[in-house]
C-alpha cells in the first residue's frame, strides 16, 4: 500500500544517467525550478538512475540529492543498457504520471510540463518528437532504420517516432514492469499496453558537454533485443528466404540439366559449384544465426539472469528492497 507521500506524487521523472558528471547539476537546477513552478513542491520527484559510468557522476548525485528529498538516486553494480536503467527507476518511481529523458540537456526539462499536460487530458502514453535532431548522420540513419523494423514487428504507427523522451500513465508502467526478461526493449513493452498515444512536437538542443554514450555497437545490440523479443519475423524470413533458395536451386539445376542434355561435350566449370556453395553456406549461416540469438535469450531467460543489479541508493532506504 502506497503510504501518503507517495500517494501526494503526481509526477515521476525517470532519468537514466551514463558519462554525464558535468551536466547534471545544470539539468537538476532546470527541472527544480520547473518542476516547482508547474507541478508543485512537494508533488514529484526526480529519480537518476546511473547506470555504471566511466566518471564520478554517482558522487554527483549523492551530492545533490544531500539537500533535495525529491531527487532519488539509484546506482547500478554492472551496466545494464539505457532501456534496463530506466526498468530501474519505473520499479522505484511513485508518480501518478512518469516521463523519462536523458541526461544530457538535449531534451529540455521546459517540455516536461507539456507531456504532463497531454497526460492529464486522457493519454495513456505521450512521445516527444523533435523538429531537428542533433545526432551524427549513422544515428540518424540508425533511428530511420529501427523506425521502419518497428513498424512492422511491433505494428508502431506510421509516423510515431519512438523517442527516450517519453511519457506514461501509472497503469501503463506497471504492465511493462511485468516483464521480468533481461533483454528490455521498453517502447515494445509499452507498445504491447496502449493504443491511446499522442505527440507533441519540441526542439532537440545539441548536448551541453561530454560524449554520448550511444555507439554504434549499442544501436546494433538494442535493435536486435527489439528484433527478437517481441516478433518470430526474423525466423519467418530466414524460412522464407529457405523457400526461395530452395526453388532456385531446383530451376539451375534444371537449366543445368538442359543445357547438358542439349550440349553432352559442355564442360560445367567449378565457378557455378563455388557460387552455389556460397550461396547457400550463407543462407544456412543466417538462419543457425537467426536461430542461435532466440536460443541464447532463452537461455539467459531460463537462467533467470537479471534485468540490472543495484548497488547503492539515495532517498530511497525507506521503500525496502527494491532489487529485481
Amino acid at each position: 500500500m502506497a503510504s501518503q507521500t507517495d500517494a501526494a506524487l503526481e509526477l515521476s521523472v525517470v532519468i537514466p544517467v551514463y558519462g554525464s558528471a558535468s551536466i547534471i547539476p545544470a539539468l537538476i537546477e532546470q527541472l527544480d525550478s520547473t518542476l516547482d513552478c508547474h507541478v508543485g513542491a512537494g508533488r514529484y520527484e526526480v529519480v537518476l538512475v546511473h547506470d555504471c559510468g566511466p566518471d564520478n557522476a554517482w558522487s554527483v548525485i549523492e551530492s545533490l540529492s544531500a539537500s533535495r528529498p525529491w531527487l532519488r538516486g539509484v546506482e547500478l553494480r554492472k551496466n545494464a543498457g539505457q532501456h534496463n536503467a530506466i526498468m530501474a527507476g519505473l520499479h522505484v518511481s511513485r508518480g501518478k504520471f512518469i516521463v523519462t529523458m536523458d541526461d544530457d540537456l538535449q531534451h529540455a526539462p521546459s517540455d516536461v510540463p507539456r507531456v504532463l499536460g497531454v497526460l492529464k487530458n486522457g493519454t495513456d502514453l505521450c512521445y516527444v518528437q523533435f523538429e531537428s535532431r542533433q545526432h551524427a548522420l549513422w544515428k540518424r540513419f540508425g533511428s530511420w532504420f529501427n523506425d521502419f523494423v518497428a513498424r512492422r514487428l511491433l505494428r508502431k504507427p506510421k509516423g510515431l517516432y519512438l523517442s527516450p523522451f517519453r511519457g506514461m500513465v501509472r497503469d501503463v508502467a506497471r504492465e511493462a514492469l511485468r516483464y521480468e526478461g533481461p533483454f528490455v526493449y521498453l517502447d515494445g513493452l509499452l507498445l504491447q499496453s496502449t493504443n491511446n498515444i499522442e505527440t507533441i512536437v519540441a526542439k532537440h538542443h545539441a548536448r551541453s558537454d561530454g560524449r554520448s554514450g550511444y555507439s554504434l555497437r549499442k544501436s546494433i545490440s538494442l535493435w536486435l533485443q527489439m528484433a527478437t523479443s517481441f516478433s518470430i519475423a526474423p525466423l519467418r524470413m530466414v524460412s522464407f528466404a529457405g523457400v526461395i533458395a530452395s526453388a532456385l536451386a531446383f530451376l539451375l539445376a534444371g537449366v543445368v540439366l538442359y543445357q547438358k542434355l542439349r550440349t553432352p561435350d559442355m564442360a560445367v566449370g567449378w565457378p557455378s559449384l563455388i557460387i552455389t556453395l556460397l550461396f547457400f553456406g550463407g543462407l544456412q549461416l543466417l538462419a543457425l544465426g537467426a536461430i542461435g540469438e532466440y536460443t541464447g535469450r532463452i537461455l539467459l531467460n531460463i537462467n533467470r539472469r537479471p534485468q540490472y543489479v543495484i548497488g547503492k541508493t539515495v532517498n530511497l532506504e525507506e521503500r525496502g528492497s527494491i532489487e529485481r
